[in-house]
């Protein structure tokens, strides 16, 4: 098999030169991805619903690549703000309750203040 790329459609993705998703064999890996509502290059302010979208964007790269949020395999997430996490735990096991993935979280920053989660996964297409 090749190597497949995904993109999102966000013009960051082509100004910096990344893909949305790399797919390599039986593995999927999605780049770092936040919050922004890529059609209308719009983040909430709050970090719930950023989190929310940021796994809509997640879920739909996997997508593209033949596989859903139940095949993640590892999880990063990187929350600049403490205090910020632990409201977003029901929306961790919203998408990923099923998956159960291994899963790191770092306290750092982000591209921008207005970003205030991301998340990046590696998952595992079903045979």
């Amino acid at each position: 098999m090749t190597r497949i790329r995904i993109s999102s459609g966000s013009r960051f993705e082509e100004e910096i030169g990344y893909s949305r998703a790399v797919i390599d064999g039986d593995h999927v890996w999605v780049s770092g991805t936040t919050g922004y509502d890529y059609a209308a290059m719009t983040i909430a302010e709050d970090v719930v619903a950023q989190a929310r979208q940021t796994f809509e964007n997640i879920a739909a790269a996997l997508a593209q690549a033949g596989c859903s949020l139940d095949d993640v395999v590892r999880v990063l997430f990187i929350v600049p703000r403490r205090e910020d996490w632990e409201p977003c735990w029901p929306v961790v096991k919203q998408y990923l309750g099923r998956a159960k993935p291994a899963s790191t979280l770092i306290h750092a920053g982000l591209q921008t203040d207005a970003m205030r989660i991301e998340i990046e996964v590696t998952a595992r297409r079903p045979a």
